[in-house]
Parts: structure tokens; C-alpha cells; sequence
């Protein structure tokens, strides 16, 4: 396993300052963290809750692949990307990406390409929970 890349799927609260450690490395400069959290609105409605689910033997994979091309495209030293799963409340952290690299650039441009292909890639699907129901986000009608 690539020890420059840690990445997890958890049921429980995503700790910030974990994944920042996992990011840092000695010959890096910058570390740039990217936090998604549950906003209590979305498209003019009421959001209670989100709840997660993944494939999650799946999702490891497609997220270390994401965390491989990071590093290969960018020349990034560190990838660490951790995702929620199951129940998430307003204002709780549902995904936390910590990039390291020699340089500020490299680190904002590895990292917004990390959390655009998870969303993209991943097998995550997220249920959004309103007042008046619920909905799977991405679902056709």
C-alpha cells in the first residue's frame, strides 16, 4: 500500500485534525484541507439530515485511485480523503480531503481535483432529507 495516501469510510464523526496529520509531510510547504459539511438548505427547502450510502469496497478503491492520479498529476507528496457514511446532521462534516506538497498550487489544484472526481466517481449516493421528505440527490425522476 501506497503510504502517501489514507483514506477511509466511516460511520462516525470525521475528525479534521486526523486527517490533517495524516497530510503532513516533512518536505511539504502547504496543506491545503477541503471540508464538506451538511447545509440546513438546498434548492429552497428545509434539509433535516443527510444520510450516506456507499459500496463501500468500491468507493476504497475508487478513492485511493483519485488519491493515485492526485499525486501522479500534481506531484503532490500526500492525499488523505475521508468520507461519512449513514446518518449526517446539519453542520456535521460529511467529507474532509488534506492535500501536502512542496507548494501552495499544486496542493489547491490536487484538491479541488479530489473532491470533484469523488463526486463524480465514487459509489456514494447521498439521500437528502427535507421537512416535507426525501429524495436520493442525482436520482432521475
Amino acid at each position: 500500500m501506497n503510504n502517501s495516501i489514507n483514506v477511509i469510510i466511516s460511520e462516525d464523526a470525521l475528525s479534521i485534525d486526523q486527517v490533517y496529520q495524516n497530510a503532513v509531510h516533512e518536505s511539504c510547504g502547504g496543506i491545503c484541507l477541503f471540508v464538506g459539511t451538511v447545509r440546513n438548505h438546498n434548492k429552497g427547502k428545509e434539509v433535516t439530515h443527510l444520510d450516506f450510502e456507499t459500496y463501500t469496497p468500491m468507493a476504497v478503491k475508487e478513492m485511493k485511485k483519485i488519491a493515485e492520479q492526485a499525486i501522479e498529476k500534481f506531484g503532490v507528496q500526500q492525499v488523505s480523503i475521508f468520507h461519512r457514511s449513514g446518518y449526517v446532521g446539519i453542520k456535521d462534516i460529511a467529507v474532509i480531503i488534506a492535500v501536502s506538497s512542496v507548494h501552495r498550487d499544486a496542493c489547491f489544484e490536487a484538491c479541488q481535483y479530489a473532491i470533484d472526481t469523488l463526486k463524480e466517481t465514487v459509489p456514494i449516493w447521498k439521500k437528502e432529507h427535507l421537512e416535507d421528505g426525501s429524495y436520493w440527490v442525482g436520482a432521475r425522476p
